[in-house]
C-alpha cells in the first residue's frame, strides 16, 4: 500500500446510482483514498465511467479489479443478487471491502461472508452509515450519559418513498421479495440498526408484515405490475435493557409524518424529527429536554461528530463519507471503529426474526455474538 488507499468500486455507473451520488464523492473528499480502478458489466460503460470520474483503470469484470495491486479496498456498490459472488472473490484476493447494505441475500450468505473476511483477517465496511451520522452518534453518546435517566420506550415511524403506487423502472427490482432489496431488507434495516445502535438490541420481537399495495405502476412506461415485497412493516418488543420499543416502517411518502423518532426515559426525552424518512442518509433535527424543563429545545450537533473535511458534500455522499473516514483509519493504524460484516450478520439476524415472527405469530429472539 501506498501513502494513499487505492479504491476499486464495482458498479460505477456513469449515469445513474449509489456509487455516483454517494461513494465516489465521499472518497474524493478524504485525503486518504485514491480512486484508482472501477469495473461495471460493460467495456463502453467502465470507460465512460473513468472518464467522467477520472480514474485510470477500467474493467468489464470484477476479476481484474479485485486481483489488480493498486487496489486495496473494493467497493461493492451493485445490486445484492451479486453481493455473494463479488465480495467472495475480493476476499478471496485478500483486499479489504466496503459492500453496500444489506451484505448476502439473506442471512445464509452473510454468515458466510463474514466467516470468509474473518479467517482473512480483513477490514470489513458495511454500508449501514445511518450510525455513522453525526446526530445519531450524539444521541448515542446522550443516552449512554444519562441524559434521559433510564430508558423507558422508545417509537420510531418513518415513511419511505418506495414502494408506493407508482415506481421507476431502476426501482422495480424492490417490488419483488425473492430479490433480497425491499422495505424490510434494505430501509428497516437501515432504520433498525441507528435504532439498536443507540439503545441496545431486542431481547424479543412480535412483528407484522403486509403488502397492501398489490399492483404498482411503472411511471416512465405506464405499466402495471404485481408487488410482493411487504411494504408495510410494524415491529415491536422489549429491549434487552428492559425498555419497550415499536417501529413502524411505511411505504410511500406521507403529508403528515415522514420521521418521528422519540425516546423517552425517567429523566427526560429526545426526539429527532425529519422531512423524509431516510435517517441513514440525511440531516435530521435533534430535539430534548430533561429534568423540570416543559418544552423541548433544539439540541445542537457539536463538532466533534464530523470526522470528515469541511468540504464534504452533504446529503447523500456524508455519513458515507463519515463511515470511510473510520475504515481508513481501521485499515491504516489496525482499529475496529467502523460497522463491518459482523455488524451486518446481527443485523440479518434481526430481519430474519422478523419474517419469521410475522410469518409465524410468535415472538422472537436473535444472535447478537458473532
Amino acid at each position: 500500500m501506498t501513502d494513499k488507499i487505492g479504491v476499486g468500486i464495482i458498479g460505477a455507473n456513469p449515469n445513474r446510482g449509489w456509487a455516483k451520488s454517494a461513494h465516489i464523492p465521499a472518497l474524493s473528499a478524504l485525503p486518504q483514498y485514491e480512486i484508482r480502478a472501477i469495473s461495471t458489466s460493460q467495456q463502453e460503460t467502465a470507460i465512460a465511467a473513468s472518464k467522467q470520474f477520472n480514474v485510470s483503470l477500467a474493467f468489464d469484470n470484477h476479476v481484474e479489479l479485485v486481483t489488480h495491486p493498486e487496489v486495496d479496498l473494493v467497493v461493492v456498490a451493485v445490486k445484492v443478487a451479486y453481493h455473494h459472488e463479488l465480495v467472495t472473490a475480493a476476499i478471496a484476493a485478500g483486499k479489504h471491502i466496503y459492500c453496500e447494505w444489506p451484505l448476502g441475500n439473506g442471512l445464509a450468505e452473510a454468515i458466510e461472508l463474514a466467516d470468509l473476511a474473518r479467517r482473512k483477517n480483513i477490514c470489513t465496511a458495511i454500508g449501514l452509515q445511518g450510525r455513522a451520522a453525526p446526530a445519531v452518534n450524539q444521541i448515542r453518546d446522550l443516552i449512554a450519559q444519562g441524559y434521559v435517566g433510564t430508558v423507558v420506550s422508545t417509537s420510531l415511524i418513518v415513511s419511505d418513498k418506495y414502494p408506493s403506487d407508482v415506481i421507476d423502472s431502476a426501482n422495480v427490482y424492490m417490488l419483488d421479495s425473492q430479490n433480497g432489496a425491499n422495505l424490510l431488507t434494505v430501509h428497516t434495516g437501515h432504520y433498525a440498526d441507528v435504532v439498536t445502535y443507540c439503545l441496545g438490541e431486542f431481547r424479543e420481537l412480535n412483528a407484522t408484515l403486509a403488502t397492501q399495495r398489490t399492483q404498482v405502476k411503472i411511471v416512465d412506461t405506464g405499466e402495471s405490475i404485481p408487488a410482493t415485497a411487504p411494504d408495510q412493516i410494524a415491529v415491536n418488543g422489549t429491549l434487552h435493557s428492559g425498555a419497550i420499543a415499536s417501529l413502524h416502517i411505511r411505504g410511500g411518502r406521507s403529508r403528515g409524518t415522514n420521521l418521528l423518532w422519540e425516546i423517552n426515559g425517567t429523566e427526560g426525552d429526545l426526539l429527532v424529527t425529519g422531512d423524509t424518512g431516510h435517517t441513514y442518509m440525511l440531516d435530521v433535527v435533534l430535539q430534548g429536554a430533561q429534568g423540570q424543563e416543559k418544552a423541548l429545545s433544539l439540541i445542537p450537533v457539536p463538532n466533534k461528530y464530523r470526522w470528515v473535511p469541511p468540504e464534504t458534500p452533504k446529503g447523500s455522499a456524508f455519513n458515507v463519507a463519515q463511515v470511510y473516514a473510520r475504515l481508513a483509519q481501521d485499515i491504516l493504524q489496525g482499529t475496529k471503529t467502523c460497522a463491518g460484516f459482523d455488524e451486518a450478520v446481527v443485523r440479518h439476524q434481526m430481519l430474519n426474526a422478523i419474517q419469521i415472527a410475522a410469518n409465524s405469530g410468535t415472538k422472537q429472539a436473535y444472535k447478537v455474538d458473532f
